[in-house]
C-alpha cells in the first residue's frame, strides 16, 4: 500500500483506490487465518488462567501502541516538509516495519508438538454441514455463540452516543475529540482493572462482568444526558472498558471450553457466526429513526442483562 501510494496516487489515484481494495481484502483474509493460529497457538503453550493474563496484558501494550501511534501518525501530518504523497506513504510502511517485527516474534515462537490428524477427503462443503452438529452436540459453545452475539448490541451503540450528544447537547466538534480521548484513557486504564481481575477470576467471569458492564453503559448515556456534556464523558471513559474487556474475556473463554483436538474449527465457527458485529449497527440506526434514542438504549441494556443471565447459567 505504501509503494501504490508513492508511486501512482498523484498521476493515477483511480488504480490506487483500487489496489486498496484488494490489499486490504488480502490483509483481512489473512488476518482471519493468523488470528486462528494465534489463538490454537495460546491454547496449546499456556494453561486457562494465565491465557487471560496475557491477553489482559497483550491488550495494555497494545493500547499504548495504539495511543502512541496516534501521535506519531498526528506528528507526521504535521510535518510541513512531508507532503502527500510521501506523509502517506511514510506512515504506511512504519505499519509495514511494526508487521515485519511481529512476524519475526511468530518465528520465534516454539509451538508445542501436537498430533497430527489423518487427511481425510471431505469437500469443504462437507465440512460447513458439520457446524451444525458441533452447536448441537456442545451446549457451551452454542451458549457461547448466543452470548457473545447478544453482547455485540453494546458495540452496536458505539457511533450513536456521540450523535446522542451533539443532538442532546448541541455541543460542537471539540467535544468530539475529548470524548475520543476520555475513551482512550479509558481503553488504557482498564487493562490495569481487568488484568486484576484475571489473576483472580476465570475468564468466564471477566465476560460477565463486560457484559454487565455493557449492560449499565446504555442506562447511564440516559442518566448522564441530564448533567451536561462534560460529566457525559465518563460515559466514554468506561466505553473503553467493555472494549478491552471483550477482547480480554471472550477469547480465552472460548479457549477454556473448546476441545483441543478442535479448537481451530471451534474458533474458525466463532469468527463466522459472530455476525451481529456488522449487522447491529445498520439495525440500530433503523431503531432509533423509529423509536428515539431512549427507547434503543433500554432495549440495547435489557438484551446485554438477558445475555448475562445466559451466561450464568451455564455450568461450565
Amino acid at each position: 500500500m505504501a509503494f501504490f501510494t508513492y508511486r501512482f496516487s498523484v498521476n493515477n489515484p483511480n488504480l490506487t483506490i483500487i489496489s486498496f481494495y484488494f490489499w486490504v481484502f488480502l490483509f483481512s483474509i489473512s488476518a482471519g487465518f493468523a488470528g486462528i493460529s494465534y489463538a490454537d497457538i495460546i491454547g496449546k503453550l499456556l494453561p486457562s488462567k494465565d491465557r487471560t493474563q496475557l491477553y489482559a496484558s497483550k491488550q495494555f501494550f497494545s493500547s499504548i501502541a495504539a495511543f502512541g501511534g496516534g501521535l506519531l501518525v498526528s506528528k507526521i501530518f504535521g510535518l510541513k516538509n512531508l507532503l502527500f504523497p510521501l506523509n502517506y506513504s511514510v506512515n504506511l510502511f512504519i505499519g509495514f516495519i511494526g508487521l515485519v517485527i511481529a512476524s519475526i516474534g511468530f518465528i520465534l515462537i516454539k509451538e508445542p508438538d501436537s498430533e497430527i490428524k489423518e487427511s481425510t477427503s471431505s469437500s469443504f462443503f462437507s465440512y460447513l454441514k458439520e457446524v451444525p452438529i458441533y452447536l448441537k452436540n456442545d451446549l457451551h459453545f452454542r451458549k457461547f455463540i448466543i452470548v457473545e452475539n447478544m453482547a455485540s448490541f453494546s458495540i452496536m451503540l458505539l457511533p450513536f452516543y456521540i450523535i446522542f450528544a451533539k443532538e442532546h447537547f448541541n455541543i460542537d466538534k471539540s467535544f468530539i475529540g475529548k470524548y475520543l480521548m476520555f475513551q482512550i484513557i479509558g481503553t488504557i486504564l482498564s487493562n490495569i482493572v481487568w488484568g486484576y481481575l484475571a489473576k483472580k477470576h476465570s475468564s468466564k467471569q471477566i465476560v460477565n462482568v463486560c457484559i454487565r458492564l455493557g449492560g449499565i453503559i446504555p442506562l447511564l448515556a440516559i442518566i448522564l444526558s441530564f448533567f451536561g456534556p462534560n460529566v457525559y464523558s465518563l460515559l466514554f471513559f468506561l466505553i473503553g472498558f467493555i472494549l478491552s474487556g471483550r477482547r480480554i474475556g471472550f477469547e480465552p473463554y472460548l479457549l477454556d471450553i473448546a476441545p483441543s483436538n478442535r479448537r481451530t474449527e471451534y474458533l474458525g465457527i466463532r469468527g463466522s457466526l459472530n455476525i451481529f458485529v456488522v449487522l447491529l449497527p445498520i439495525f440500530g440506526s433503523i431503531v432509533i429513526n423509529l423509536f428515539g434514542f431512549y427507547f434503543t438504549f433500554i432495549l440495547v441494556s435489557i438484551v446485554m442483562l438477558s445475555a448475562s443471565v445466559i451466561l450464568k447459567k451455564d455450568t461450565h
